[in-house]
């Protein structure tokens, strides 16, 4: 058992360090070798502009709705501890963070949608990218431990505020653009490649379909407004979508059992 854990912690550092070392050397090369992109003032123009009720952009504005409804109850529950099969104080903290961020893009995404230009875009991006940065260290936490999840999300946090610092200074969303691409399809990769205490892991192979469906209807967006007759957009169809990943994840939380008990996990219990 002694020898076994030991290889274990050993081939955790491995890895750390080379994740560690593949992230900077990505942004060096973005840094140094990629031409700045500049935010398109097309960015900000979605194909449902209609004013229902006052409210202007009316269905992408209230389509934000169920992430505050799942963030909310994610986060009371997350933090009272009895209804989420949660194990550990370091998954506590990063799945309350992740379901803070979750509500966070609510009001973020709606203010935006209100009147979107580049001086509220960073609303939405800020607590989007908190989100992903949580839940990748939820599935660290998960699969590697509870410090070097934390040591994760702390990292994350701090990346992604820089990132949105930089593009509202220098109007270059490569930093954004690749922090919101990388996180969502490093998840499936780490979920394959190393196993989980818990059973249902399957929920982070549908959250990962979810998010490329609904990235797939925000790119489409006009498309699927014509198709429809012009009821729903594709861009609010997205935000349902996305909806969608907090509510999986949470009965992911709710059903899942421990399938096995590791020595380090014995340590992170509170």
């Amino acid at each position: 058992m002694g020898l076994g854990w030991a290889a274990n912690q050993q081939c955790r550092r491995w890895t750390t360090s080379r994740v560690r070392g593949a992230t900077l050397l990505c942004c060096m090369f973005l840094f140094f070798f990629t031409p700045a992109i500049p935010r398109s003032p097309k960015h900000h123009q979605f194909v449902d502009m209609r004013n229902l009720l006052g409210v202007p952009n009316t269905l992408n504005v209230i389509t934000n709705f169920p992430f505050l409804v799942v963030g909310v109850l994610g986060l009371v529950l997350a933090i009272e501890g009895g209804f989420f099969n949660i194990s550990s104080r370091g998954e506590v903290w990063t799945w309350a963070l992740f379901y803070a961020g979750i509500a966070g893009v609510a009001f973020g995404s709606a203010y935006y949608h209100l009147k979107p230009d580049d001086h509220r875009v960073l609303w939405d991006t800020l607590p989007m990218m908190v989100a992903f940065s949580s839940l990748f260290s939820c599935l660290v936490v998960e699969r590697f431990g509870q410090r070097t999840g934390l040591c994760c999300v702390f990292a994350l946090i701090v990346a992604a505020f820089l990132c949105v610092v930089y593009e509202r200074i220098y109007n270059d969303i490569r930093f954004c653009v690749t922090f919101q691409l990388i996180l969502p399809l490093a998840i499936p990769v780490i979920a394959v490649m190393y196993r989980s205490k818990y059973t249902h892991s399957r929920y982070w192979f549908l959250s990962t379909g979810i998010y490329l469906l609904a990235k797939f209807e925000g790119i489409t967006d006009k498309k699927i407004y014509h198709v429809n007759n012009y009821i729903i957009s594709g861009h609010s169809l997205e935000h349902l979508c996305l909806a969608l990943i907090p509510t999986l994840l949470s009965l992911m939380l709710i059903y899942r059992e421990p399938k096995f008990q590791r020595v380090v996990d014995v340590k992170d219990r509170p």
